[in-house]
């Protein structure tokens, strides 16, 4: 995937302006830092300083599976440290699509969270010898949360993407945003192989990947807002996948590890960076906004655009010409 350069843009630098609306609050970048953690004295170190980077920059944040804070009240603390750091922005509530409507609606209150994501991850729960296997009653499951939800309900996927067969279904049940989660970022199986085995690293390469994932959405042609998250690495990644109609991109994995590996510090010194060379690429575009972005074009070559067309979506459609 390929972006084109603009020799003679219509902008200055300080022209790009990166700030959108999501939920009903206004973000200054179009980030969220997506779900990772909770649960652990660690976790809430980890939420504490995600949550307050969220803050400074004006981006958005979802935390971790909420699950073990049902079985053990006393690790909420881990969950709400998020709002706590971040009392006005945009924060998301997350758990299973399996979960049941009352906790749901108590994921929601723990955060005072702005919208819910209810993750999908079948392969990762086949994975886990303690997995869920059973999921026919899934879609009936989540139109009753988004039916009691007091918040938009996110679809999202953990890694393995989400093809147009799956948003169809959850498109009529009420989902209204879908985060992509594609193949590229962190992989599951593989961590879960790690841990018990189960799949013997047969299966580890599993999942569509993220631009794949993007475009079988886009081309959908539904009154939704996507987000773009799996393997978004650097502000070029950002860039191609906002370009190609997303509305938000989502980081995780690569925040994650910068955290743990060389501190807060070297963390908000990336982020300041990324948010730099975001824009820089904006420019380099000709674009000013994340409206406009999506009005340039996007080469697609390669097996991604094989997959495509194998789909039946033409990868000309991004090159607007």
């Amino acid at each position: 995937m390929h972006l084109i350069n603009q020799s003679v843009p219509d902008h200055d630098f300080e022209d790009i302006n990166l700030q959108v609306d999501f939920l009903g609050k206004q973000l200054e970048y179009p980030i969220i830092i997506n779900a990772l953690t909770g649960g652990t004295s660690q976790a809430q170190r980890i939420n504490r300083v995600l949550a307050h980077m969220s803050a400074a920059y004006g981006i958005a944040m979802a935390v971790g599976s909420q699950t073990v804070a049902f079985e053990d009240p006393g690790l909420r603390d881990t969950f709400t440290i998020v709002r706590e750091e971040n009392p006005d922005g945009v924060i998301l509530a997350n758990v299973s699509a399996l979960s049941t409507v009352e906790d749901a609606l108590n994921a929601i209150d723990m955060i005072r969270a702005d919208g819910l994501q209810l993750h999908f991850n079948i392969p990762q729960e086949l994975a886990m010898t303690e997995g869920d296997r059973q999921f026919k009653t899934m879609l009936t499951n989540v139109k009753e949360i988004i039916e009691e939800s007091p918040v938009p309900v996110i679809a999202k996927e953990v890694g393995f993407g989400l093809a147009r067969e799956a948003v169809l279904p959850l498109f009529n049940a009420g989902i209204r945003i879908f985060d992509v989660g594609g193949k590229g970022g962190t992989n599951f199986l593989a961590i879960e192989d790690q841990r018990n085995g189960k799949f013997g690293h047969e299966i580890d390469e599993w999942g569509i990947p993220t631009a794949v994932s993007l475009a079988e959405i886009h081309n959908l042609d539904l009154p939704i807002k996507i987000i773009a998250s799996g393997g978004v690495r650097t502000a070029l990644d950002g860039a191609k996948s906002l370009a190609m109609g997303a509305e938000l991109i989502g980081m995780a994995g690569q925040l994650l590890r910068i955290l743990l590996h060389d501190g807060a510090v070297e963390l908000d010194r990336f982020m300041e960076d990324f948010l730099y060379r975001l824009k820089a690429v904006f420019l380099m575009t000709g674009a000013a906004n994340p409206a406009t972005i999506q009005s340039k074009p996007v080469i697609i070559l390669g097996e991604t655009a094989e997959w495509l067309k194998a789909r039946g979506i033409d990868p000309l459609r991004w090159a607007r010409n």
